[in-house]
């Protein structure tokens, strides 16, 4: 009797010790403040820290908010998942490493980066760093002073994508690298559109053969070696402007495609390497004329 007591007193408390202990599932909405705590479910109530501490209490193709201006931290993510910014800082301030790796295992994967400030303090190596798969949207940031590359996008997985909206991406690259490497191991996508590539060493670099690049409504400028680049791949550029660079427009292999452009004030103003072809179509304003390109009549 005396032992049958016991064992229901054992049970009784047991389950009082497992209700007292917290289990947060994870939400498909969580939030981060600067006043936040990563002990905390990551709720609008008791928000998160940092943007580390709340990707693992968000479900897949979840959301991360901002709640008021904060540093939140670097951050890897291996899911599905959108950051958000909207009117407040919100600051991922790294030195010494990578600001954000995105490391989804498919192309189908939608990363959405939006709103994020991303420092790297001359020593930071890349501000958004691609591996894998993935695709990836990065909206209304600026990434500034890392030493390898603003955004490093090299994927291995076919269809892998790569998004650049209103977003300022400068004083990047030290002495060897560039504002954005795309230089996947597949055949990969970039899009970028009102992005100002300002004062880098390089600005946009296309190495690999199965990229296929538009550039819209951008700037490159004060980029001591490219404003763009390829070595391989393709890249088209429109409406957009190429000054201050020491190149403006390099077209170093594959193909170049550049229509109503402005392309002035640069050291060189087009380059064509012999591996390179570039094609220049509608309007442009290249001054002065450079030698090597391929006039294509206008459709």
């Amino acid at each position: 009797m005396k032992r049958s007591f016991l064992l229901s007193t054992l049970a009784v408390l047991t389950l009082l010790v497992a209700v007292t202990v917290p289990a947060y599932a994870q939400a498909t909405r969580t939030w981060v403040s600067g006043v936040g705590d990563d002990a905390n479910p990551c709720s609008r109530t008791a928000p998160c820290k940092t943007f580390a501490g709340a990707i693992s209490k968000t479900a897949p193709s979840g959301e991360i908010n901002v709640l008021d201006p904060g540093g939140f931290g670097a951050v890897t993510i291996t899911k599905s998942i959108t950051i958000s910014s909207e009117g407040f800082e919100a600051g991922v301030l790294v030195s010494g490493t990578n600001g954000i790796i995105v490391n989804v295992p498919n192309a189908t994967d939608v990363v959405v980066l939006r709103g994020l400030d991303i420092e790297g303090l001359g020593t930071g190596l890349s501000g958004v760093t691609v591996l894998t798969g993935g695709t990836v949207y990065v909206e209304k940031c600026t990434i500034n002073h890392f030493t390898t590359s603003g955004i490093n996008f090299t994927p291995s997985v076919a269809g892998s994508q790569l998004t650049v909206t209103d977003s300022i991406i400068r004083n990047n690259g030290g002495t060897t690298g560039q504002a954005v490497l795309i230089n996947a191991t597949a055949a990969v996508k970039g899009n970028f559109d009102n992005v100002r590539i300002e004062n880098n060493n390089s600005g946009l670099r296309v190495l690999n053969a199965g990229a296929v690049v538009s550039v819209k409504n951008s700037v490159a400028a004060a980029n001591t070696n490219a404003g763009f680049a390829t070595g391989s791949g393709s890249l088209t550029l429109e409406h957009s402007a190429a000054t201050g660079n020491g190149t403006g427009v390099v077209c170093g292999g594959g193909a170049v495609r550049m229509g109503n452009n402005n392309i002035t004030l640069n050291g060189t103003q087009v380059s064509v390497v012999v591996a390179g072809t570039c094609f220049a179509f509608k309007n442009n304003d290249i001054d002065p004329p450079a030698a090597g390109l391929t006039q294509l009549t206008p459709q």
